[in-house]
């Protein structure tokens, strides 16, 4: 069943790795142990051990690993530099939040081995056919069953698997399917018996269901038949769907069927076009890149990271450079810095005033430089909360100019004085520094500033320590919750905004994105310039919101506004993201590191558009003749509301959340809306019982969207607990504006954002006009 028994003959990287090899896991320049690795006969597990563990082992999975680094590309591996040569080290990287595996082979060429094998199964399955990824799940489930590894399976070891699958059968009924996949009648199932017995155990009632209402002999869906259910109910396009049905045609029915001669399709190809991408609930079009790229920087929304150094909390968490490579990996467009003074005339990156760890300022630069247009070649912020002398301002300077060279922009595009933001396609593979400036555009273009010439006043325009002090002011005086009766509160007792001087070196690399202090909507519609950039914490934007929400909006028609958490969420926890999109703000900023539901619509809204971290705002928050107020959105100008009306159907192969071989989930669907404040909502189905491997439903939700160009559809799915809290199982997150009606499937991520085939939802969608 595995392709890697046929792919690994001839294949001596592969050969070379199922042998196994002994090296040595690093993890500090004091913590280098020996690990035994070896790649497992189904190509897709690598097992490690310990010499001195006994039998304890460790596993992961190949499809878990994004990428390998060669040579010594991580802050460990550099650490050691002067211990062990490039050509022996290397570096796997994983999905999602999970830390790197930094390793270094006994010789060159061992290395070699694991770099380059490594790499083909990566590239092996991310070119994998449905087809063939089918295969290896049942090659895999295969595997995990065989507990003797003797390439059979008894009926004992079926039911054990069962339960692995989240499978809670009736015995008699498994013991039927046993029997009847057992052709040879030897009482246990071998390679091609127990795939019969999983496409047994596999079959769709529910897509059979919906196959028969459109075939005409029940046997097969004819060209006419396809396009009929791809025109009435997928609602394609009626133009191309002739089109569109012989090329569902010939990519998804099986080749070895006679149905494709007849230009047909069988029920194993209709399923496999509902579990594509084109099947998919997100459109494929709006996956790639689709916007309008030529309109001003402040009229997109822009993907934007926190304290992007931190890998953990605020207090006592970890400082990396990986920080800002995963960030920029995930097609994050802003990043901040925090510079302080360091020792050796060197600035370092740490969260002031806290026990986390630091790092060098030039190693940002270095990581920026090598990352930053990877994933998108659309602009990055360089974000700097500067709380530096002078002398160590210049050298930041110093080194954004040598280190990043031309990616630096280091004056207007064109030479003249601009009355508006450049656009993001003109600004392509640049870096943007956002900080205070002396004096504005005209005074730079108006001739040479002397190099002693500098600003005295508050560096930075957000000091998040600073801010703790105001946070606290405002939570005693407006408390969220009544358990706060009195504190003994000190204003010495935090750090007050830094007033330095700012060196004209750093100002001369700020461009577009002069940083400046907030008075008010008033006073920025008279004065402000538009590269000028105010950041307010989640409460201050929370304040203006509820005081002025249509100013608000206004005058983000016309500036760049940037907002942060606040600085008393010391576990690196996130505000939602939604509310402040809804003001028309561009740079909302999260903890990237910090999985949960700000995240999970982080990246839905900026799964689209080719995940370029830019997306273009709604046309009533990019013109300034026009007031959107995001608590009344049926006062615009072309409202139109729209029904959105969703049936979830089944669930199919759901992850165990629970490690014990005896649970299974009782899996439940909750569909939320979050938008502007009249759209919020949330309904669930039922939850089925014992059933995590094919649970169905057929439950319908229905919700009215008034600002759909702002909404965002989450669907998650959860384990029903009556008893304490539900368990997560799994969710998925799209722009309503990307979603594709008709049958679809929702293949769901994990709370790391990362996928988990095969689990996902079969859903009908029906978007409608409300008169």
């Amino acid at each position: 069943v595995c392709w890697c028994l046929d792919g690994r003959l001839g294949d001596d990287n592969l050969q070379s790795m199922i042998v196994g090899t002994v090296m040595r896991k690093i993890k500090s320049r004091t913590w280098k142990k020996q690990r035994y690795f070896k790649l497992q006969e189904d190509c897709m597990t690598i097992w490690y051990k310990s010499k001195k563990a006994g039998n304890a082992h460790s596993t992961f999975s190949v499809s878990d690993v994004e990428t390998v680094r060669e040579g010594h590309q991580s802050e460990v591996l550099l650490s050691i530099a002067d211990e062990f040569p490039p050509d022996r080290c290397f570096t796997l990287v994983f999905r999602g939040r999970r830390g790197n595996l930094d390793l270094v082979a006994d010789s060159a060429d061992e290395a070699q081995s694991w770099i380059k094998g490594m790499r083909k199964l990566i590239e092996n399955l991310e070119n994998m056919g449905e087809s063939e990824k089918l295969d290896q799940w049942i090659c895999e489930w295969f595997k995990k069953a065989d507990k003797n590894n003797d390439g059979r399976m008894n009926f004992r070891e079926i039911r054990v698997l069962l339960k692995m699958m989240n499978v809670d059968m009736n015995e008699h009924h498994a013991h039927q399917l046993f029997m009847t996949a057992d052709k040879s009648q030897t009482g246990t199932l071998e390679d091609d018996e127990f795939v019969l017995f999983y496409k047994m155990l596999t079959q769709r009632e529910d897509v059979l269901r919906v196959f028969q209402d459109f075939s005409g002999d029940g046997q097969k869906l004819s060209l006419r038949d396809l396009e009929e259910f791809l025109r009435d109910e997928q609602l394609e396009e009626v133009d191309g769907v002739q089109q569109l049905a012989m090329e569902l045609i010939e990519r998804y029915e099986p080749s070895d069927t006679g149905t494709k001669m007849l230009k047909a399709m069988s029920i194993d190809g209709f399923l496999m076009y509902l579990a594509s991408a084109e099947g998919s609930i997100f459109h494929p079009r709006q996956q790639s890149l689709y916007q309008d790229m030529t309109q001003p920087l402040n009229h997109y929304f822009i993907s934007s990271s926190h304290n992007t150094y931190l890998m953990e909390d605020q207090l006592r968490g970890h400082s990396s450079v990986e920080g800002y490579i995963r960030a920029l990996k995930r097609g994050c467009r802003c990043v901040e810095v925090d510079c302080w003074d360091g020792p050796n005339g060197e600035p370092i990156v740490y969260h002031g005033h806290t026990f986390t760890s630091k790092i060098l300022f030039k190693d940002v630069v270095n990581a920026l430089r090598n990352y930053a247009f990877k994933v998108s070649e659309y602009p990055v912020i360089l974000s700097t909360e500067n709380h530096c002398g002078v002398e160590q301002q210049r050298v930041m300077a110093q080194h954004l100019n040598t280190i990043l060279g031309d990616k630096l922009l280091k004056s207007t595009l064109d030479g003249k004085i601009p009355v508006s933001f450049p656009s993001p396609e003109e600004l392509k593979g640049k870096i943007l520094l956002k900080g205070k400036k002396i004096g504005g555009l005209e005074e730079s273009r108006n001739g040479p500033v002397e190099p002693e010439d500098s600003l005295t006043g508050e560096v930075s325009d957000e000091d998040e320590a600073a801010d703790i002090d105001e946070d606290i002011r405002s939570t005693l005086q407006f408390p969220r919750c009544g358990s706060i009766k009195f504190i003994q509160f000190n204003s010495r007792s935090f750090p007050q905004k830094s007033k330095q001087r700012l060196s004209k070196e750093l100002s001369d690399c700020v461009v577009y994105c002069k940083s400046v202090h907030f008075s008010s909507f008033k006073h920025s519609r008279v004065h402000s310039k538009f590269y000028e950039i105010s950041s307010f914490t989640e409460s201050k934007a929370r304040k203006h919101l509820r005081e002025a929400g249509a100013e608000f909006v206004h005058h983000n028609t016309r500036q760049l506004t940037r907002v942060y958490p606040s600085g008393l969420r010391t576990d690196s926890s996130n505000f939602n993201p939604q509310e402040m999109w809804n003001t028309g703000t561009q740079i909302v900023a999260l903890n990237f590191q910090t999985a949960g539901v700000e995240m999970d619509l982080n990246d839905g809204l900026f799964s689209q558009n080719g995940r370029c971290g830019y997306i273009l705002k709604p046309d009533f928050m990019r013109m300034s003749e026009r007031r959107f107020d995001p608590e009344v959105p049926h006062n615009r100008e072309g409202y139109r509301p729209l029904s959105l009306c969703i049936q979830v159907i089944s669930g199919q192969q759901l992850p165990k959340v629970n490690i014990k071989e005896s649970s299974v989930v009782d899996p439940f669907v909750r569909v939320e809306i979050h938008g502007v404040p009249l759209d919020q909502a949330k309904q669930e189905t039922r939850y089925i019982d014992n059933n995590g491997f094919n649970p169905v439903w057929y439950d319908t939700l229905r919700f009215t969207i008034h600002a759909p160009e702002l909404a965002l559809v989450r669907f998650v799915v959860e384990d029903y607990d009556k008893a304490s809290r539900n368990d997560f199982v799994g969710q998925y997150t799209l722009p309503f504006s990307c979603i594709q009606q008709g049958y679809r499937h929702i293949h769901l991520l994990s709370k790391d954002g990362t996928s988990i085939p095969p689990a996902s939802l079969f859903v009908h969608v029906r978007i409608t006009n409300l008169v």
